[in-house]
């Protein structure tokens, strides 16, 4: 059985009175696992139809399910297909609570390795924006890549601080999904490791962030938009009483009610519209999750005054803001991430959005031809004024994303390839975006097929004359109808263009 800290003990005992028992009991349980569908891709239907997996569904998560360890997906076909996330059901929630509309603006302020930001962008549905942030570069990295496996395109990830964030998006977004850094203690069962990072002074050192985060969230959140606060922690400290900071500091932001669904259980206290998520009384680690709406109508707060102390740090260097507000061994004991010699601060300063227009560079009339040529075999449209190329790597930007300035980004909108000499290269990210059906020579292969791992590994596959429509050329190889990536087709061999790290070790 899982040893826990004797103060965590102590305050759960406290908490939860006679259902401590219950909840002590959870700690033997197996801790279960989850994965959710990418219905940006697929149907839930038809995963269900096409998994050889041993699934059965989450209760409270529409394309949601369980699976057994032993079915090892993140070694399948279809998890490189983007099909679908791993993920430990009770932090599906959030995501799934916050109500997405396509065309929506979208933040998700601490949103790596994706599981949210992922679901967030899911239900976008190719339309509105994307926004997902994480102060932590290697973590960002992750992020990125977990994105665009998913296929999602109309994205913005960036690496800063919240205020900086705040600076340049005043009441922009629709819809905000807060999962704030916490101490971790639903992750007890899953991860030893949190145990071992846990301390009785960790979740009041953790809700002095929470609450400078909550309340630079709410800042960027537009009149009449939604926030959802979530945390993985059981203490108060780091749930309803950060939500009590926010009503009063912010009068605008209220308490929404989430429906409920099995395994609800209320908030704390007067915090009965918020939601906890007990291991006891469902089959997952645990979760917070509080709904907040702005009212439209009211004069904003006095956010520079005495309303809002914890905005006090405003115009600090973000780098340094990162390290005293929010540096990681603030609340895991490990060493930040940010970088910390003059070479990667340089490296990282290359991708810091400017004002300065559509790139620095403009393709010459043979690269021209060779990227139309490209993407007239793409099903869609790319609007040349929201093309741009910088170092020879070509963008597809969204609409939606406006002037800002200073805020260091790894990606914005789909990269669709790099201008060569006298070629284009398509990207791995632009294969993950499209369908099948989108481009004009696709080469299909099923999930046993044993050239799917070798292809997956980086190597070069042979390719029947009948597989493809044409003997040479790009093509996209796709798994039961659903894409893996590019390959080069030259005398039946299919040159490997898979992501080098993506490869499947």
């Amino acid at each position: 059985m899982v040893k826990l800290p004797v103060e965590f003990e102590e305050r759960m005992r406290d908490i939860l009175g006679e259902e401590y028992g219950d909840f002590l009991k959870s700690y033997e349980e197996p801790r279960k696992y989850g994965l959710r569908v990418n219905t940006k891709k697929i149907s839930a239907a038809e995963f269900e139809r096409i998994a050889p997996f041993h699934l059965t569904k989450i209760p409270w998560i529409p394309g949601g399910y369980y699976y057994l360890e032993e079915d090892a997906p993140a070694r399948h076909p279809f998890y490189y297909a983007g099909l679908y996330y791993l993920q430990e059901p009770s932090a599906m929630t959030p995501a799934s609570v916050l109500e997405i509309n396509p065309g929506e603006k979208v933040l998700d302020l601490c949103a790596a390795p994706g599981g949210k930001a992922t679901a967030l962008g899911a239900k976008l549905q190719e339309s509105g924006l994307l926004v997902a942030n994480d102060i932590s570069a290697s973590r960002a990295k992750a992020l990125l890549k977990n994105l665009e496996v998913f296929g999602i395109s109309n994205l913005f990830v960036t690496n800063a601080v919240p205020a900086r964030l705040e600076e340049q998006f005043p009441r922009f977004f629709d819809k905000i999904l807060v999962d704030a850094p916490c101490s971790g203690e639903g992750m007890f069962r899953k991860d030893e490791d949190t145990i071992r990072a846990w301390y009785p002074q960790k979740p009041a050192e953790c809700a002095r962030i929470q609450k400078d985060i909550i309340l630079r969230a709410a800042r960027m959140l537009r009149p009449g938009g939604r926030m959802l606060y979530s945390t993985c922690t059981f203490a108060p400290q780091e749930n309803e009483e950060v939500i009590e900071h926010l009503l009063k500091e912010c009068p605008q932001m209220h308490l929404c009610s989430i429906p409920e669904r099995e395994g609800f259980s209320p908030g704390m206290g007067e915090m009965k519209e918020c939601v906890r998520l007990w291991p006891h009384k469902m089959n997952g680690e645990g979760h917070f999750m509080a709904l907040l709406v702005k009212e439209d109508g009211l004069p904003a707060w006095d956010w520079d005054g005495d309303q809002c102390p914890e905005s006090s740090t405003q115009g600090m260097d973000a780098a340094g803001k990162a390290q005293e507000a929010y540096g990681p061994e603030k609340f895991t004991g490990k060493k930040s991430f940010l970088p910390k010699n003059k070479k990667s601060q340089k490296n990282m300063a290359k991708n810091v959005l400017s004002k300065s227009g559509n790139g620095d560079y403009r393709p010459d009339k043979v690269q021209q031809k060779a990227l139309d040529y490209f993407l007239g075999n793409i099903q869609g449209d790319f609007p040349m004024e929201q093309i741009e190329v910088r170092q020879n790597q070509v963008y597809l930007l969204s609409n939606l994303l406006p002037g800002v300035s200073g805020i260091p980004f790894l990606r914005n909108g789909l990269y669709l390839g790099e201008l060569k000499k006298d070629r284009f290269e398509p990207s791995q990210s632009l294969a993950m975006a499209l369908s099948a059906g989108d481009y004009s020579g696709t080469i299909e292969l099923g999930p046993e097929d044993e050239r799917i791992k070798r292809y997956l590994k980086g190597e070069t596959i042979e390719i029947q004359e009948t597989e493809a429509d044409s003997q040479s050329g790009w093509k996209l190889v796709c798994v039961s109808g659903y894409p893996l990536g590019w390959g080069k087709l030259v005398n039946g061999m299919l040159k490997n263009k898979y992501h080098p790290g993506w490869r499947m070790k």
